[in-house]
């Protein structure tokens, strides 16, 4: 019973059986605890229940918990490798009672655990307690039979743990085994206690106060239990090896390196195994959890770790990409303990693969240069900072790999003159911002980003998760606080919120603290990697450096995942169906509609829709996982991915795929995309997708709009109520009814084109020649003057050309008034008199008694209009006095 599988699944169903609930591990990324930069105890889950903010449905619970420290605080990252015990991933087994036993269980427990169910010899055992903590040393006694000098009392903060400056607190007692008079060291709390020989591998905390300000802690009414157990430490005790690099699961890990390096472990090389397995183990977990490499924040620290395993991959004689190599290794010894690393087990091989083939040629470029640089420099000199900078600034070589090539030979880095560097390149780039034309307002976000840093991204993994509040603008400018009833901006230093960007919406939700409650309406991206969230304070006071808890909007954010895959199911679907010419040429994706440009020469035919509609459908009843990948930008678009109009990739992107292929023999998936927004978990989730309209926006653009899920389903309810009442109007079944409606419409046409005939030959007199039908002479030209209703007013210059062709010569004038009591007044002039007679100003005198200003035409015909019908007869009359003047 000596495995590390073993000794793990030991130690739950020990606690099992003592009516402790079995819990997952929760994730690398705290979700409630802004303040971490990874999971690094087993309790960090249940923090809230410490604290009594959040109630579970147990009291007793038990856990093997995943945890990372190679940032932070939590720094163990330069020491891997090199010692026997130091890991950047390792897997804390813990139990934990919420105001249910106490110290005397916890005890009894223990004690039952590591030598009954572990066979630890109580003679190799002691324990420390803290100095005051008499009940503690009294259980010791009582249970295990311990005297004074095994149970060994320390003042220190060794045993005394503290969730922070105030809140939950409480004395540990630590567990010890001797490994061994041949190893170094004392007992703890002696000078030499820092060697070997006694090693502690449990931690139990009594939590029984609560610090309200330093110096005054009160008895908690429900004290609780917190313990940790490292699982390596104990396997590497109970397999009898001195170094938890020796244990089985390790073991196997650096078996699988050498096979990769074709080199077996010498002691001269045996520091870069162990850092290529312990470093294997963290890279692994942190990408099943959703952390990739990049350059800030979670991402640049595994970004680190994968570089310092491949970098002693390479010092081991690697010369092509190794780690993913190593990853079925790891998925063998640990995948049945963690089923993550099973399911994204492909993800973590590609994210190694780019990352090394990458990292590769910035390391034979660097180490070129860093050779050619110190070639002159002994032990114990330095590089110069400049040169330091140099190579982090303009070939990609950080300090950290700068500083461990240069470790084996004794030299160092200026790194003081590093800084310098750095700070002068930082001042530089805000002169460039501030004589970019910016605002005053947008500037301020460059001082901001370069103060504060950039905001880590949760979104892709959680709607929810705790944040700290970095920075707040009020009014265009920096504050401390804002209070209730005031707007502004919030920089926190991790957002689960989306900012808007590649036209998906941001995000809006809430962020939530003590007696605060605030209204995220908004949240944008500044420079980059800045995301800010337009906030209005609805009660309480947010405040800088707040802890505070976000909740995203999840109906929203659901909406719009479904939107933003239907634009790639779409996008793809246009493509087979109008042909490869079909590319993405700008979008909207919001809640309740989408809405995607393509490159088109034509409308889209109502035949080619449906058949669009149906294959991204079909697609979407397939109802696959949708894949996102990690890539170098090139290589994506190499593989086949499509880029999208007007977007800017950085060298790394996200590949989004969906769907299995319908038409193309061969693809891998039905869509495959550079995206960097947030998607449903599989096709199916979109629930329906329903184009809605198709138009023009350019030369050679056309425009979709289209509904998903719920929206779609209305949308396609309220058409079928539609056409329903429509057949039961026409009398016809539904199928009959457009047909129907059309003839019903050509009917109405017809009739129209006939009524208007009839109102302009009646208007015209009825094409008769009756003297009151008959022009008036005036100084001897003859007038045709007409006030007609009934007539479009469009109509009016033909019935003035039918005019003309009654009189021969002459001058014909017609006012239309309409049912809202406007008027139109129409002048022509035959070809004959346009020398005499200009209809410009014949209609403009007419116009005045219509209340309008001015009219327009040609010589021979004009027109013009005004809003007082009932001055018609006024204004041929008007007309009428011109024409006498002018004789």
């Amino acid at each position: 019973m000596s495995g590390v599988n073993e000794i793990r699944s030991t130690f739950l169903d020990f606690f099992a059986r003592s009516g402790h609930t079995v819990l997952p591990s929760s994730g690398l990324v705290p979700k409630n605890d802004p303040t971490l930069m990874f999971t690094n105890a087993g309790m960090v889950q249940f923090k809230n229940v410490f604290t009594g903010v959040e109630k579970r449905p147990y009291d007793r619970a038990v856990t093997a918990q995943k945890c990372v420290r190679a940032g932070g605080k939590h720094n163990d990252l330069d020491n891997v490798g090199y010692t026997a015990r130091h890991h950047t991933f390792f897997e804390m087994l813990g139990n934990f009672s919420f105001g249910d036993y106490f110290k005397e269980r916890a005890i009894e427990l223990a004690w039952t655990l590591i030598t009954k169910e572990f066979g630890l010899s109580p003679e190799k055992l002691l324990v420390t307690v803290y100095a005051d903590d008499d009940d503690a040393a009294l259980l010791w006694k009582k249970i295990a039979g311990f005297p004074d000098h095994k149970i060994i009392r320390i003042g220190t903060s060794d045993n005394f743990w503290q969730m922070g400056d105030t809140g939950p607190c409480g004395p540990c007692s630590e567990i010890f085994i001797d490994q061994g008079p041949e190893l170094r060291g004392g007992p703890p709390g002696s000078p030499d206690e820092d060697g070997d020989r006694f090693l502690e591998f449990w931690n139990l905390v009594f939590m029984q106060y609560e610090q309200v300000e330093p110096g005054s802690r009160n008895p908690l009414p429900r004290p609780s239990i917190d313990t940790g157990m490292g699982l390596e430490r104990m396997a590497a005790v109970l397999q009898g090896v001195k170094s938890n690099y020796e244990t089985d699961l390790f073991r196997a890990l650096i078996e699988a390196v050498a096979h990769a390096v074709s080199r077996a472990p010498e002691p001269a090389t045996m520091a870069s195994y162990r850092v290529i397995a312990d470093h294997l183990r963290a890279s692994a977990f942190l990408v099943a959890d959703g952390v990739l490499p990049g350059n800030e924040g979670r991402g640049y620290v595994l970004r680190r770790i994968m570089r310092r395993a491949m970098r002693h991959a390479e010092i081991l004689g690697a010369r092509e990409p190794t780690m993913y190599r190593l990853v079925p290794a790891l998925v063998r010894e640990m995948g049945q303990a963690y089923p993550e690393l099973m399911r994204a087990e492909a993800l973590i091989g590609e994210t190694l693969k780019l990352e090394e083939t990458r990292f590769r040629r910035t390391l034979e470029r660097g180490l070129s240069i860093l050779d050619a640089e110190t070639r002159d420099l002994q032990p114990g000199q330095n590089l110069s900072g400049e040169t330091a900078f140099t190579l982090y600034d303009t070939y990609g070589f950080p300090l950290d790999l700068t500083q461990d090539a240069l470790k084996a030979r004794g030299i160092g880095v200026d790194t003081d003159s590093f800084q310098a560097a750095m700070q002068r390149q930082k001042q530089a780039a805000r002169e460039a911002w501030k004589g970019s034309g910016e605002s005053a307002t947008e500037a301020v976000w460059f001082g901001l980003r370069e103060r504060v840093g950039a905001t880590e991204f949760l979104g892709y993994e959680t709607e929810t998760a705790e944040g700290v509040v970095t920075a707040l603008l009020f009014e265009g400018a920096e504050a401390s606080e804002l209070t209730a009833g005031q707007s502004g901006f919030a920089v926190l230093n991790q957002t689960p919120f989306y900012a808007e960007s590649g036209g998906q919406v941001g995000d809006t939700g809430v962020i939530l603290a003590a007696g605060v409650e605030v209204r995220v309406t908004d949240t944008q991206k500044k420079l980059g990697d800045l995301f800010v969230h337009s906030v209005t304070v609805e009660e309480g006071t947010l405040r800088v450096e707040q802890p505070v808890e976000l909740k995203v909007d999840h109906a929203r954010r659901r909406a719009i995942r479904a939107n933003h895959s239907a634009t790639h199911l779409l996008h793809e679907a246009l493509r087979q169906v109008l042909g490869d010419h079909v590319a993405q040429k700008g979008s909207l994706v919001s809640p309740d509609r989408l809405r995607f440009d393509i490159s088109h020469p034509k409308p889209i035919e109502a035949e080619e829709i449906a058949r669009v509609e149906d294959i991204a459908n079909a697609v979407l009843l397939q109802n696959e996982p949708v894949v996102t990948k990690l890539m170098a930008v090139d290589d994506a678009i190499a593989s086949g991915a499509r880029a999208l109009f007007g977007e800017k990739y950085g060298d790394e992107v996200r590949v989004v795929s969906m769907g299995l292929p319908v038409a193309e023999a061969g693809a891998k998936a039905f869509s495959v995309e550079l995206c960097g927004g947030t998607h449903a978990g599989r096709t199916g989730d979109i629930g329906a997708i329903t184009i809605v309209s198709e138009s023009a926006v350019g030369a050679g653009v056309r425009r979709i709009e289209a509904l998903t899920a719920d929206a779609a389903r209305r949308h396609r309810g309220e058409e079928s109520r539609v056409l329903a009442s429509l057949a039961g109007i026409l009398k016809a079944p539904a199928a009959e009814a457009p047909d129907r409606l059309s003839a019903l419409m050509e009917d109405r046409r017809r009739l129209e084109r006939e009524l208007t005939e009839a109102r302009k030959k009646l208007a015209m007199g009825g094409g008769g020649t009756t003297a009151a039908d008959a022009p008036k002479e005036v100084a001897g030209i003859p007038l045709m003057a007409r006030v007609v209703e009934g007539v479009e007013m469009r109509d009016l210059k033909s019935l003035a050309d039918e005019g003309k062709s009654r009189i021969g010569s002459g001058i014909v004038a017609i006012v239309g008034v309409a049912p809202d009591g406007k008027a139109g007044l129409v002048v022509g002039v035959t070809e004959d008199l346009t020398g005499r007679f200009d209809a410009v100003g014949l209609v403009r005198a007419g116009a005045e008694a219509l209340g309008g200003k001015g009219g327009g035409g040609r010589r021979d015909m004009a027109q013009a209009g005004g809003p007082n019908g009932a001055g018609a007869q006024a204004a041929l009359d008007a007309i009428e006095r011109v024409l006498s003047a002018a004789a």
